[in-house]
């Protein structure tokens, strides 16, 4: 009886009623779909680089390390010298190394210098190469390969010049010696989308008439000259470590760690991306925080609307009652009514979360290289369905309680 009452009141207030289901329906996804991109954003953030056992740097802290060497963010406190560098990618149980030198930049884009192992080793993604969107890799001296972003931003496309800047935020460049696009990468939504890759021979290059971070007075090499001087670099920013085997990693990273020749630092990437996620991680929680007050407040709006109906339903509470129905009948009917408008409203939302990450999906990945999983709805998300009827059966109770204390004269009274 209970349920057969219940779902007549509910279909004789249908506006109200679905009005009450699409608020809870919307904060549902709204709540879901943070999660989602925060799982998404998360996932991301630890697949910038994967398949690299190691860091190497000079001695700091390791989110220090891994910010400028992977993130392009901030500066190192040294560099690693180019004999140091070749002991440890003499060492047995180095599989393979790639060296990265920071420093310079191209209208607030970083430049790297690195060796066409780079474009070989760098994973992201669970495993995705580097991919060329236009032209090809770099084959002269002074040819560039830039990332999805910064051809975009800066409208380049291949064989366009390019006028490397000396410094972060120099205002003196390498005039004398200008680079061109040879290439453009696809869009990864890592930092790789920000930088300008050279050779580690290019860097030498435009240096060579360097000294102490300043341009030799009245010094220019011509560029035939350059080209045939010994440009073996003397130091490297960075180095992205393979090790034969996993079980090497940790004895590497001690040796690497007690090198005698100079202060060295190797980190553990995914250890490093859990550091740096543990920091940034506060907004990950007031976030979730706000869409879960969303719900609470659809969820007190529901609660509220039964409230505004007593009053026009107090007639129907008194027949009710005046045909045999108990209190408790009453009471069991409104507690049922939220319950399945909030069952119905959390099942809507769960479908409008999964209906917009079919369409958002491409345009999010290809937009900011954040990759929202789309897969059968998971144990947590049942469990916030549930924990959203629950929530609307304990709020429907105040009002509920209410009903139930009225007596058939309250309900037959007409109130003036």
């Amino acid at each position: 009886m209970t349920l057969r009452l219940a779902i007549a009141s509910l279909s004789a207030r249908a506006l109200t009623v679905g009005m009450t289901i699409l608020a809870i329906a919307l904060s549902v996804a709204l709540f879901l779909g943070v999660e989602k991109v925060r799982t998404g954003a998360k996932a991301s953030f630890a697949d910038t680089i994967s398949g690299t056992d190691l860091i190497v740097g000079a001695r700091s802290g390791s989110v220090q390390l891994l910010l400028y060497s992977v993130f392009r963010i901030g500066n190192a406190t040294n560099n690693v010298t180019w004999a140091s560098y070749q002991d440890i990618a003499a060492r047995p149980d180095v599989d393979w190394i790639v060296p990265i030198s920071l420093g310079d930049s191209h209208r607030q884009f970083r430049v790297m210098g690195t060796t066409q192992a780079f474009f070989e080793h760098y994973k992201y993604r669970q495993g995705r190469s580097l991919e060329v969107a236009e032209g090809v890799l770099m084959d002269d001296l002074f040819d560039t390969v830039i990332g999805a972003d910064v051809a975009t931003t800066l409208n380049y496309k291949v064989d366009d010049p390019i006028i490397v800047a000396h410094g972060l935020a120099s205002f003196t460049e390498h005039k004398d010696q200008p680079f061109r696009i040879s290439g453009v990468l696809e869009k990864t939504g890592t930092p790789v989308d920000r930088t300008v890759i050279v050779s580690m021979e290019a860097i030498e290059a435009i240096h060579v008439d360097w000294q102490s971070g300043a341009q030799i007075p009245g010094r220019s090499t011509p560029l035939d000259v350059i080209r045939s001087m010994d440009l073996t670099p003397k130091a490297v920013t960075a180095a992205l470590v393979g090790v034969e085997s996993p079980l090497q990693t940790f004895a590497l990273q001690r040796a690497i760690n007690q090198y005698p020749e100079e202060p060295l630092l190797a980190i553990l990437p995914g250890v490093a991306l859990q550091e740096l996620w543990g920091i940034v991680g506060i907004a990950e929680t007031a976030l979730l925080a706000v869409s879960a007050m969303v719900v609470v407040t659809a969820l007190i709006g529901m609660m509220a609307t039964i409230f505004s109906s007593l009053n026009e339903r107090r007639r129907e509470m008194a027949i009710f009652r005046a045909m045999g129905a108990r209190p408790t009948t009453i009471l069991g009917m409104l507690v049922f009514e939220a319950m399945v408008m909030a069952a119905i409203g959390a099942v809507l939302g769960l479908a409008l979360l999964y209906i917009a990450l079919i369409i958002a999906q491409p345009i999010v990945d290809n937009a900011f290289g954040l990759w929202l999983p789309i897969g059968a709805p998971t144990l947590q998300e049942a469990k916030v369905v549930l924990a959203v009827i629950c929530a609307g059966a304990i709020v429907s109770l105040i009002p509920a309680l209410r009903a139930y204390r009225m007596s058939v004269a309250d309900g037959m009274m007409v109130k003036t």
